[in-house]
């Protein structure tokens, strides 16, 4: 059985040294989807959700988990981010969440999309919890991987 990067000689659990990487341009795509109730779908299209302007609110939290994942994931290491762009398209019984993450470092930016994504999401189902206790989340997946020794990556 192939040992972890993550365990050292003597089965320290230890984070991915990266000191002598190149810094490279980095970007990656993050998608996912919430299913929710008409009623729900409503509040949100027409801005009248008691708790607020949800898919504002949506993106300022995955932002705020995209910056925080290294707090959030154990072993991933701080990114200095340069841009994350969250956009949502409302479909009639669904809204889908794409995050866009950029930055120059060492390592990717892969999990930062994907929490950013699934942060987003989960917000979307607290705000509308009232309105729907049947909302699933689902779909979460890296649709696009750039920079790095790995090579880029896109999903079929």
């Amino acid at each position: 059985m192939k040992k972890s990067n993550h365990i050292d000689n003597q089965g320290n659990v230890r984070m991915i040294n990266v000191i002598d990487k190149k810094i490279t341009k980095r970007k990656a795509v993050a998608t996912g989807k919430i299913t929710l109730n008409k009623l729900a779908i409503d509040s949100i299209k027409h801005n009248r959700n008691k708790k607020g302007d949800v898919l504002t609110i949506a993106q300022v939290a995955g932002i705020q988990a995209a910056k925080k994942t290294s707090t959030l994931v154990p072993l991933s290491h701080q990114l200095n981010i340069k841009g994350i762009n969250i956009f949502f398209k409302l479909n009639i019984k669904s809204i889908i969440c794409n995050t866009e993450i950029l930055c120059d470092g060492k390592t990717g930016v892969e999990i930062e999309a994907i929490c950013a994504t699934q942060i987003s999401l989960l917000t979307i189902y607290d705000m509308c919890k009232y309105l729907d206790k049947s909302m699933v989340i689902s779909d979460i997946k890296l649709l696009l991987k750039e920079g790095g020794k790995s090579g880029d990556f896109k999903s079929k």
